[in-house]
């Protein structure tokens, strides 16, 4: 389903289903071109269109333009992936859509061709701090000019055709594009380098990816956990309505308790791995809905310095992502809370005394069954504690003093999409384990995991187990 931007209602999900080739499709164009008339009135001095930028504040010199553009498109390390790219060009146009920039609109739909054909610029992965993605987008902006080649789109990628180019210049095809297509290319006027660049899209695209990604393995998580409860035949009493406080847990709990149906408790109390699991899993969910609803936020509004907006030029600071940055430090901490739980009841699901099974779900006595699962989930798990540092406690002063503060919100972003792969391991391990318990308990399971209990490599479960995972994440 093709994504409409329109400045207003993009969410993750549609960040990444773009990202992922869905195609987009232009709504109203109202606010941009609203904006880029008070551009071309405005008069005085205006950052980075009668002046320098950074330290050159106070410095009148004509618009930089495709000079301010190369300068700033150094970033350096690997490209980033094509996905992370175009989503990047999604945010950016969705940004562009809410008006605010004073950027010609005539660029919109030329960027809705690259997103459509699977185009995407080559943007380095260093080089921004938290206050705009200059490197990744002075990147683009060359790409629109012609001064970089756009990234073809990798073999296998879908793209779509619901966006047509009307004033982008026709030429021979370039990588990407069939005979007959135009390039996406503009001319950008110089006074719109600055407001093009001034922008953190990149970093909203990493955090709006992060955010689904992590979504659907949280919800998967209940599900994951349902199958330890029924495996060690958990008692249900903390997942009573009458005991829930708030939204997020009282939700965990319902869910939870559909999932596992009827149970014979064999304990009073069972470990906190099931007898907590709403209240940390909730507190998870709480954080990632929090953090959704902050990006969403920021992908629809204008974040530009100075804003174009009630006929003049106002310059401010809302290129400054230090509530982003804050919620993925939040994020990233709950992930640890709800993987370390998972851990905990890997380590039941190996014990004799939950489960009435060998030790480590072996086959016969002194196997080693499932036994290197544990050691898997927390090399993992130290891995996901790694990337759980908060970024927010880093500073930095640039540009002669001028700048003295950064919210480093693309590490934050960088490491919440790195944290996906060890949670999506530990709650593999997990789900190994818990399905060998139940099919040697004799209980019905129809996931497709090998069921042979004999000492053999578990890697390949875990690999299935982990593809597992986002469908069982409740639709």
């Amino acid at each position: 389903m093709v994504v409409l931007l329109d400045g207003a209602h993009l969410t993750c999900e549609q960040v990444d289903r773009a990202a992922h080739g869905s195609g987009v499709a232009l709504g109203s164009t109202t606010r941009a071109r609203a904006a880029w008339r008070t551009a071309t009135l405005l008069e005085g001095p205006v950052y980075g269109r009668t002046t320098g930028v950074g330290a050159n504040k106070d410095v009148e010199t004509e618009a930089a333009g495709l000079d301010l553009l190369r300068s700033h498109a150094g970033g350096a390390g690997p490209r980033i992936e094509e996905f992370r790219a175009r989503a990047t060009l999604v945010v950016r146009l969705n940004q562009l859509l809410a008006g605010g920039s004073g950027v010609d609109p005539a660029l919109l739909p030329v960027l809705a061709a690259a997103v459509n054909r699977g185009l995407t610029p080559p943007i380095r992965t260093y080089g921004a701090i938290g206050t705009g993605d200059l490197t990744a987008l002075a990147t683009t902006a060359l790409c629109l000019v012609g001064e970089l080649a756009w990234r073809p789109p990798a073999e296998g990628v879908r793209t779509e055709k619901n966006a047509q180019p009307e004033d982008a210049l026709a030429e021979s095809p370039a990588p990407g594009t069939r005979a007959g297509e135009p390039v996406p290319r503009f001319a950008l006027a110089a006074g719109d380098a600055l407001p093009f660049i001034s922008s953190g899209a990149a970093t909203l695209a990493d955090a709006a990816l992060a955010c689904h990604r992590l979504g659907v393995l949280l919800s998967a998580a209940t599900a994951v956990a349902a199958r330890s409860f029924l495996a060690v035949e958990a008692s249900l009493e903390p997942l009573s309505p009458v005991v829930q406080r708030g939204p997020e847990q009282t939700s965990v709990a319902a869910g939870l308790r559909d999932l596992v149906g009827v149970t014979s408790p064999r304990r009073v109390q069972d470990p906190y791995g099931y007898r907590a699991f709403p209240q940390v899993h909730g507190a998870a969910l709480d954080a990632l809905r929090h953090a959704e609803r902050t990006v969403a936020e920021e992908m629809n509004a204008a974040p530009e310095n100075p804003l174009i907006a009630d006929g003049r030029a106002w310059h401010n600071g809302n290129f400054h992502s230090a509530r982003v940055a804050l919620a993925l430090d939040a994020l990233r901490a709950a992930l640890v809370q709800t993987a370390t739980m998972s851990a905990a009841r890997l380590a039941t699901l190996n014990d004799p005394a939950h489960t009435g099974l060998l030790p480590f779900l072996a086959e016969h006595s002194g196997g080693s069954g499932v036994m290197i699962l544990e050691y898997v989930a927390h090399s993992a798990l130290a891995e996901l504690r790694h990337l759980a540092a908060p970024v927010t406690l880093g500073g930095a002063v640039l540009s002669l003093g001028t700048e003295d503060h950064a919210s480093f919100t693309p590490q934050a972003a960088r490491s919440a999409l790195a944290a996906i792969e060890p949670l999506e391991i530990v709650l593999a391990c997990e789900l190994v384990a818990s399905v060998r318990t139940l099919r040697l308990r004799g209980v019905p399971c129809d996931l497709p995991l090998d069921p042979a209990p004999a000492d053999r490599p578990l890697d390949a479960d875990l690999d299935v187990a982990r593809g597992l995972l986002p469908g069982l994440a409740p639709r």
